[in-house]
């Protein structure tokens, strides 16, 4: 690994993603040995406030689990809009996500972010990477990410990764959310997350989707604060993210307790349809 390359301010989204629309042909080759990073990035505690509200946390003094997502994805986005990395930004699905919570983060810490990406493999349905991200707070690790990506129809070097697909035990419904047709939009504002597939219907047909469908990241979030004050205080959160959720939509969240933590669905209310698995453990 190579010194990571520092960056002063988290670069725009809006930009990268047009510029990754603009390079999509032609991609290919290896992974490259890319580190991006920013130093002693204080938190916003609006934007925390925020966050909080479209995705349900409580006010807390500590940033909600998957706040520190919101930190290191543009820094993931400036990855993947680079020329050098081999797979197209433009149609990456989103199919998993693990967060480890090392520890509780205050609002109040300087955090020092790093992102790269890993495991670059071949899928049956085209090809998988994974965009690592680290936050360290006075030099100790406090929370870590790792979000898989599939690109359809692509190729990568070497053998399928051998990942062991995530299964839940029995649940049962604990709440039913009615999600609006500006959720997109309105997890964009506080996230800055404006990939045109959640923001409107027009936007997300250009890249082949019926209608605008909602941000992983956020459908875990609000799953994950309906579990406030019932989570370990160190723990990981894995889940696998499975058929797109359109806007509007009805979906269920079932819940059970197990080994500690939860496994926890969402689910269409009326087909039954798995939107998203998940398993929270202590770490």
């Amino acid at each position: 690994m190579g010194t990571p390359v520092v960056l002063s301010s988290a670069p725009s989204m809006a930009k990268l993603f047009a510029q990754a629309a603009v390079t999509a042909r032609g991609r290919g080759g290896s992974l490259p040995d890319t580190h991006l990073a920013r130093v002693a990035v204080e938190v916003d505690p609006g934007q925390v406030a925020d966050y909080a509200q479209v995705c349900r946390f409580p006010l807390a003094d500590t940033l909600p689990p998957t706040f520190p997502h919101v930190l290191t994805f543009p820094l993931q986005v400036a990855l993947m809009a680079d020329r050098a990395f081999p797979l197209a930004l433009p149609g990456l699905v989103h199919v998993r996500n693990r967060v480890d919570v090392v520890r509780p983060v205050g609002v109040g810490e300087r955090l020092d972010l790093e992102v790269w990406a890993d495991a670059f493999a071949p899928h049956r349905s085209g090809a998988t990477v994974d965009l690592v991200a680290s936050v360290r707070s006075r030099g100790d690790e406090v929370w870590r990410g790792r979000s898989t990506y599939l690109a359809r129809g692509a190729t990568a070097p070497g053998a399928p990764a051998d990942v062991p697909e995530l299964t839940i035990g029995d649940v049962s419904e604990a709440a039913v959310w009615r999600v609006p047709d500006d959720a997109g939009r309105r997890y964009a504002k506080v996230s800055g997350d404006v990939n045109p597939i959640h923001l409107s219907g027009l936007t997300a047909k250009a890249f082949g989707f019926k209608r605008a469908i909602a941000h992983g990241m956020w459908v875990k979030a609000r799953a994950l604060a309906a579990l406030s004050g019932r989570l370990p205080e160190a723990f990981s959160v894995d889940v696998a993210f499975r058929k797109p959720l359109f806007l509007p939509s009805t979906v269920a969240l079932s819940t059970g307790a197990r080994e500690g933590g939860w496994d926890l669905a969402v689910r269409a209310q009326a087909a039954g349809t798995d939107h998203v698995l998940g398993r929270v453990r202590p770490l």
